[in-house]
């Protein structure tokens, strides 16, 4: 069989991944009968349900909806960009099998598409054994669907969804609860239901309320509504969650189809422009999300009414946030006698050192380059398994490249996080890389890799 190989590594300290993914199963929906009241069950069925028959994800009474998180063990022909990244599933090889997809005659059967569509995302027990590959100690588990979500009308149907993934999530943990953590989902639609699943969710040891940066129906997230949600995160020391992502903004209401978030609106002008994939603008999109929530945070005072709340900011890179932190600094000091505000108790850039984290992947270097800026607000995120994540040797190159002193790679690789989540180091954790993973005959050999990597690969021939 052949035999994928890796260059030797090791590390002296416990990683922490702050923001990697799980895939909703299939079976989420049915085994919430029993963990929600009969309303709450009823309420959920007419909100957001998925129908085993039809292979199915219907919201708000449209169907076919979401990123197909329940569509798990593997299509012909097609590779699951939301459960890919498992150990060794490096980008050039994903390459080498999307180019194979382009033509009927090498497509992959369904075997194979089963083979790489990773059971780690919503099994804990194959995650803990590819963790253990992918030099990551301990973990912080993140829902897929996060863009569905928010668009539930129906705010009881909203609670009953958040509370039938917390009560799975919760359980999933439970497989090794010093190694697997999670971020529960919080229905932002009703501050009232929100507050209670901050406390219940508290109540199983949860770290992290996971809050969408968007207007979804009118609710941005640091509204003085939600009063009630941040008292309850700054009582139980839960962290706000933000994790931005792609707007689609498919399952907008009658009423807000002419609200859009900075995404969507990154979204728009690539769709006009032609740009032919949506990846092409991701990085925009997140980033935008993120860079709109962090400014009106910091600028309306928001942590200075909540002093005891902390802050995680997943997903969204973190080269900007020096350029963004620079220019809320400079706006407040040339406006502060124009505000209608209350003044603030400090430069916004220190309140963020204060109060948050923000995450960052393994192939960013400019963090390894500005250490000193960084030192205590990053949180390294492995985004495994969805198709750009990586491992933590991945991380551990791009740093040793740069040279970085190995008392940064501990905060950046899970220092940091621990210390935001308030999660004790791993009695054990890995230290040496696994060198070597077996393979089935049809892996791409290195030739096929290369050959993919050609522009010309990619081109479709009738």
């Amino acid at each position: 069989m052949p035999t994928q190989k890796f260059a030797p590594m090791s590390k002296d300290f416990p990683t922490f991944d702050c923001d990697a993914h799980v895939t909703e199963p299939p079976w989420l929906w049915e085994r919430a009968k029993d963990y929600l009241t009969k309303d709450e069950f009823e309420a959920l069925r007419n909100s957001i349900w998925f129908d085993e028959e039809s292979k199915q994800l219907i919201v708000n009474g449209f169907a076919n909806t979401g990123l197909g998180s329940q569509k798990i063990g593997g299509t012909a022909g097609m590779v699951n960009v939301l459960s890919l990244a498992g150990p060794g599933l490096k980008h050039n090889i994903q390459r080498a099998l999307n180019v194979r997809n382009l033509n009927p005659k090498t497509a992959l059967t369904k075997e194979q598409a089963a083979y790489i569509d990773h059971p780690g995302s919503y099994q804990p027990k194959p995650r803990l054994a590819d963790m253990d590959v992918q030099g990551i100690d301990q973990v912080m588990i993140i829902p897929t669907d996060i863009d569905t979500y928010p668009w539930i009308t129906n705010a009881m149907g909203a609670r009953a969804m958040c509370k039938a993934y917390n009560d799975w999530a919760y359980e999933y943990c439970s497989e090794d609860p010093e190694r697997l953590y999670f971020a529960a989902l919080l229905p932002m639609q009703d501050p009232v239901f929100a507050a209670n699943e901050v406390y219940r969710v508290a109540d199983k040891g949860c770290r992290v309320g996971l809050i969408r940066p968007i207007d979804a129906m009118g609710n941005f997230p640091i509204q003085p509504k939600y009063a009630r949600v941040w008292h309850a995160m700054q009582e139980t020391g839960v962290v706000y969650g933000m994790h931005p992502f792609p707007a689609l903004g498919l399952l907008k209401p009658p009423g807000y189809s002419e609200q859009y978030s900075g995404a969507e609106l990154i979204g728009l002008s690539g769709s006009s422009a032609g740009l032919p994939h949506s990846f092409l603008i991701n990085v925009q999109d997140f980033q935008a999300e993120a860079s709109l929530w962090v400014t009106m945070s910091l600028l309306s005072g928001f942590f200075d009414r909540y002093p005891k709340l902390k802050a995680a900011v997943f997903e969204a890179s973190s080269t900007w946030l020096s350029f963004i932190l620079d220019e809320c600094d400079k706006i407040y000091r040339l406006y502060r006698n124009d505000r209608r505000m209350a003044p603030l108790s400090k430069l916004p850039s220190e309140t963020f050192f204060e109060h948050c984290v923000t995450g960052f992947e393994g192939d960013e270097a400019p963090p390894s380059r500005f250490p000193e800026f960084y030192e205590n607000i990053l949180a390294w995120s492995s985004d495994v398994y969805h198709h750009d994540g990586d491992d933590a040797w991945r991380a551990l190159e791009t740093m040793r490249k740069c040279e970085l002193p190995e008392n940064y790679q501990t905060k950046f690789l899970g220092e940091n996080a621990r210390k935001m989540y308030n999660i004790k180091p791993p009695r054990k954790y890995i230290r040496e890389r696994v060198t070597e993973i077996e393979r089935p005959e049809w892996w791409p050999t290195e030739e096929e890799v290369k050959n993919s990597l050609k522009p010309e690969a990619a081109l479709l021939r009738r």
